[in-house]
């Protein structure tokens, strides 16, 4: 299966070019700017041209429609797209998950306190996770902005941690982009930037139980691959076994 992974796009969609081939297309989320469904059906329309035969997309800060105007929102994307919001899906054998939520920032949609409120969400992500796909970097990888503090979530590092799934995506911070391969994890903020990057390639190789991506770099604890002009990435990723 060859993931092809991007977000924070911000309407700037259109900047990426044409998309490279894959089996699952990915937003993690901001699509938008201002959050409204004005904003929202041309990028739809956008998604549903792609030429991926699964499509899935998570909402983002910017995202706001999904959180207040949700019915509507999810009849623009139209059924082509799996929209996950604290849910999952499962395709070619391979569990997906998405959760929308970050630390509140400003005044924007999906803001929850750090601590228990945020806690909660990610204990809804279920052990058997093979792809987790967030807006919000976990703290300590992909989280580092404009701010001196970091800005990722401890509680979903810790939740990633324990589920343990070959792949965590996610974006929101804009200006660290790349992949971390971290304690049999492998972990990328795929971020485009409003078109200033290109999207991302993972491919999972082999049976459901031992992932694999093409090899850029040694699978050693802290092997960092930077968001740049070679998309694609590599680790091995050993999967414990199906019931």
């Amino acid at each position: 299966m060859k993931i092809v992974a991007i977000s924070d796009t911000h309407t700037f969609e259109g900047d990426l070019g044409m998309l490279p081939e894959g089996d699952v297309l990915i937003h993690a989320g901001d699509l938008l700017r201002g959050g409204t469904l004005e904003e929202l059906e041309p990028v739809a329309a956008w998604l549903r041209a792609q030429p991926h035969p699964h499509k899935i997309v998570v909402a983002g800060n910017h995202d706001g429609c999904f959180l207040t105007q949700r019915s509507q929102a999810l009849r623009l994307l139209g059924e082509q797209i799996i929209y996950l919001q604290d849910s999952g899906v499962e395709i070619q054998g391979v569990r997906f998950w998405g959760s929308p939520w970050q630390p509140t920032y400003n005044d924007w949609a999906f803001n929850l306190a750090r601590g228990r409120p945020l806690a909660a969400k990610w204990a809804l992500i279920p052990p058997e996770t093979d792809v987790l796909i967030t807006h919000c970097p976990p703290e300590g990888i992909g989280d580092e902005g404009e701010m001196p503090e970091r800005a990722g979530c401890a509680d979903l590092r810790a939740r990633v941690s324990a589920v343990r799934p070959a792949l965590h995506l996610f974006g929101h911070i804009h200006q660290d982009g790349g992949a971390w391969y971290e304690e049999g994890i492998c972990y990328a903020n795929v971020s485009t930037w409003e078109g200033e990057r290109g999207a991302t390639i993972f491919e999972l190789m082999g049976s459901i139980d031992a992932f694999g991506f093409p090899l850029l770099g040694p699978p050693s604890a802290g092997f960092r691959y930077r968001n740049g002009s070679l998309r694609a990435l590599g680790v091995s990723v050993p999967r414990r076994g199906r019931p």
